[in-house]
């Protein structure tokens, strides 16, 4: 099975850019869908952006939708979620996930999280 690492999190201003990357081991990437999700303090885990496996299919969570663009490449067993236009609520632990169908509760062997920051 897959196993998946987070990473490009930080400190930045509203109105700022991240790229967040999602790494994936094993050799069974190409097989899977992927999505990002978030979890902001005291809040429930929400869906953000998901891809299938071939990156033709794409999905975004309302308050995502024109900021955010998730991408993936499977040559190199990475996803990534590049943000734009970041703005406060988006502060949250952004996890990566795989699925098999596309389904908001069908994700699963969730990576450690990246830590995103947003400052007023």
């Amino acid at each position: 099975q897959v196993q998946l690492v987070e990473s490009g999190g930080g400190l930045v201003q509203a109105g700022g850019s991240l790229r967040l990357s999602c790494a994936a081991s094993g050799r069974s990437f190409r097989s899977y869908a992927m999505g990002w999700f978030r979890q902001a303090p005291g809040k429930e885990r929400e869906f953000v952006a998901a891809i299938s496996t071939s990156g033709r299919v794409r999905s975004y969570a309302d308050p995502v939708k024109g900021r955010f663009t998730i991408s993936r490449d499977n040559a190199k067993n990475t996803v990534y979620l590049q943000m734009n236009s970041l703005k406060p609520e988006d502060t949250a632990v952004y996890y990566c996930a795989v699925s098999e169908n596309m389904r908001l509760d069908s994700y699963y062997n969730w990576g450690q999280g990246t830590q995103v920051t947003v400052s007023s």
